[in-house]
C-alpha cells in the first residue's frame, strides 16, 4: 500500500497536532502494537505502524465534541498528503461510535487490527496502574483475560472491539500476548 508518507513524516505530523503526553503515549502504544501484529501476520510493519501512530491525530481538536472524531482526522490527513487508502483505514476505527460514522464497516484485517489494537491499549494501561508497582512488567496475559470478562474494570474499553482480533485469525490470548509484549518493550518510554 502506498501511504503517501513515511514513518519520519508521520512522527512530524503527530507532533504538529498532538501535544498531551497521555495522547502521545496512546498513539505510540498503538503504533507498536500495530507493528507487532503486522509482523505476526506477515504484513507491512511500517504501514501498519503509521496507521497506529496517526489514528487519533484529531483527538485534541475534537475531544469536546467526540462526534467529530474522524471528520477532522480526514481533513488533517488529506492536508498532510496521506493516501486516501490509508485515510480510509484510519477513519474506520471510529466506525460505530460517532454520529458521522454510526456503523462499523470494518472489513479488512488492517481495519480490524487498528480498531482492536488501539482499544487494547486502554485495558493494558489500566492493568498496569492497578499493580502496586504500576509497571507493565507485572502485567500478565492471564490477568488481562480476567479483566476482559470484568466489564466494570476499565469500563470504557470496548471488549467487542478488542475481540475483532479474531477477524485477524488470532485468538484473544494470542492478541493479548502480542499487544502486551509490544507495550512492555516501550515501557520506559511511556512511563510504565
Amino acid at each position: 500500500m502506498n501511504v503517501g508518507i513515511n514513518i519520519n513524516q508521520a512522527q512530524e505530523i503527530l507532533k504538529k497536532y498532538v501535544k498531551e503526553p497521555g495522547n502521545l503515549n496512546h498513539c505510540r502504544e498503538s503504533e507498536v502494537i500495530m507493528r507487532a501484529v503486522a509482523k505476526r501476520l506477515g504484513e507491512d510493519e511500517e504501514v501498519w505502524g503509521i496507521a497506529g501512530l496517526l489514528h487519533d491525530i484529531d483527538w485534541e481538536l475534537v475531544q469536546s465534541d467526540p462526534d467529530e472524531h474522524g471528520v477532522k482526522m480526514q481533513e488533517i490527513l488529506e492536508k498532510e498528503n496521506v493516501s486516501q487508502e490509508l485515510i480510509d483505514v484510519i477513519v474506520s476505527h471510529v466506525g460505530g461510535f460517532t454520529k458521522h460514522y454510526p456503523e462499523s464497516k470494518r472489513s479488512t484485517k488492517f481495519e480490524h487490527a487498528l480498531a482492536a489494537g488501539e482499544t487494547i491499549t486502554g485495558l493494558i494501561y489500566a492493568s498496569a496502574l492497578v499493580n502496586p508497582e504500576k509497571k507493565l512488567a507485572n502485567v500478565k496475559v492471564k490477568s488481562l483475560k480476567k479483566k476482559m470478562k470484568d466489564k466494570s474494570f476499565a469500563a470504557k474499553v470496548n471488549r467487542d472491539v478488542i475481540r475483532e482480533c479474531e477477524e485477524l485469525g488470532l485468538t484473544l490470548e494470542e492478541f493479548l500476548e502480542t499487544s502486551l509484549k509490544a507495550m512492555q518493550e516501550i515501557s520506559e518510554e511511556i512511563g510504565l
